[in-house]
């Protein structure tokens, strides 16, 4: 990473206010500690209004606009193709809000990279709709903690229905997968996307219960992998 990609990346993870230690800013951007306290000092000799200290951590004073650097090559091809796999596999809404983000990125790129086209795409051509007509609802469920209830049909076509609270949507081997604490089974359960035959979303919402969160979900993978 160019150093000015560095300094402009460390503003931008202290513009949310929120305290971060020297060792995190090290961890996130793949540098060394030291590399990090240069930095900070380098950037508040320059005006940027960073305060904290070694062994703390900093944060901004005030709101700080920097202009955005420019994109290269490689950045350019990994927002390409990211928008192209939305538009094919993120369903309708966040389709849609790809493409008109690629427009707008497109609109501001330098006449170097405006021909610029990456080679890897996302085609439709094989894409059956109904595999990913339900992504907004449970996209939107789990984002609001919303409860839902489904209707089921597992890999031996058997029928079940369940009341779930969504907590996280991945996609894995081909196919989108919802994860949910499952009131039924009082445990967490993965469930295919494409074999899903209802959603219906319900006027509860849960609220954060710990051992049912999507944290706990990770932790307990990290525990079975050691």
């Amino acid at each position: 990473m160019r150093r000015a990609d560095r300094l402009f990346q460390i503003v931008q993870l202290l513009r949310h206010r929120r305290m971060m230690t020297a060792q995190q800013l090290a961890q996130r951007l793949d540098v060394s500690v030291r590399t990090i306290y240069r930095d900070i000092q380098d950037l508040s000799l320059s005006g940027i209004p960073i305060e904290g200290e070694a062994g703390v951590g900093y944060l901004l004073r005030q709101e700080v606009n920097v202009p955005p650097l420019m994109f290269n090559e490689h950045e350019l091809e990994a927002i390409q193709v990211g928008m192209r796999m939305v538009q094919t596999w993120g369903g309708k809404e966040l389709g849609q809000a790809a493409k008109q983000a690629m427009i707008k990125v497109e609109a501001v790129l330098p006449e170097r990279l405006q021909a610029y086209q990456s080679l890897m795409f996302a085609v439709d051509y094989f894409v059956d709709d109904s595999d990913f007509k339900y992504l907004d609802i449970l996209r939107t469920s789990a984002n609001q903690r919303q409860c839902i209830e489904i209707e089921y049909q597992d890999a031996q076509q058997a029928n079940s229905s369940r009341r779930l609270n969504p907590l996280a949507i991945y996609f894995w081997k081909g196919t989108w997968t919802l994860l949910a604490w499952c009131l039924l089974r009082d445990d967490f359960r993965n469930f295919r996307v494409d074999r899903i035959v209802s959603v219906t979303a319900t006027q509860t919402h849960f609220t954060p219960t710990p051992g049912q969160e999507l944290s706990d979900y990770l932790a307990s993978l990290q525990d079975s992998h050691h």
